[in-house]
């Protein structure tokens, strides 16, 4: 009499081998599984410290240049005042009446108190006169004849610029000689100096 539910029996030693095979062919699959998690547990983890970076990074820009747009209005004001102080000259100033003077000392604690306000806020003024033209930070206006100073030296400044943070909030509007000796070099004139002393 047959069963025809019997399984038909191996021999022992090749049943065991069958389930050694089998059992390795899954630790092989899983050891696969495992790996492929991995790799994606670390892709993962480094892509939520790239995020992480790049949110921290974005987080410091905006507080150090939120403000760039509201104080780039204010620099209208700070420009309007400067102009307004500037319109009279020394000798106007000392013949003015007493009324006239507390105004002007007036507009000009205004103006200082301003320009700590946007300095204490990160934006600072500058002004380049006397330096070298650096086009980062200076809008050229026109050229100067100047044979005095060397050529590209920053002879006038027709309007300061400012800084926010390490950016260029608004450049310095200036005039540039033209006619002189070339600057030299910064390394240059370093070395030109050190061997002169």
């Amino acid at each position: 009499m047959n069963d025809p539910n019997a399984r038909p029996t191996l021999d022992p030693a090749a049943e065991a081998e069958t389930e050694e095979a089998r059992i390795a062919a899954l630790v092989e699959t899983l050891s696969k599984e495992n790996a492929d998690y991995k790799d994606k547990l670390l892709r993962t983890l480094a892509e939520m410290e790239n995020l992480r970076r790049r949110t921290d990074r974005e987080i410091a820009d905006s507080r150090a240049y939120g403000i760039s747009a509201f104080a780039r209005d204010i620099l209208a004001v700070a420009d309007n005042m400067d102009r307004a102080l500037g319109a009279l000259d020394k000798e106007l100033r000392e013949k003015a009446d007493a009324g006239t003077k507390a105004l002007l000392d007036g507009v000009e604690l205004t103006e200082r108190e301003l320009l700590k306000v946007l300095e204490k806020h990160g934006v600072k003024k500058f002004e380049p006169l006397g330096e070298k033209f650096d086009p980062n930070v200076q809008q050229a206006m026109y050229e100067v004849p100047d044979q005095s100073v060397p050529s590209g030296t920053v002879v006038q400044v027709v309007q300061a610029g400012y800084m926010i943070a390490d950016r260029v909030l608004r450049p310095a509007l200036v005039g540039v000689s033209k006619g002189g000796a070339r600057a030299a070099p910064a390394a240059t004139a370093a070395n030109t100096s050190d061997t002169a002393a």
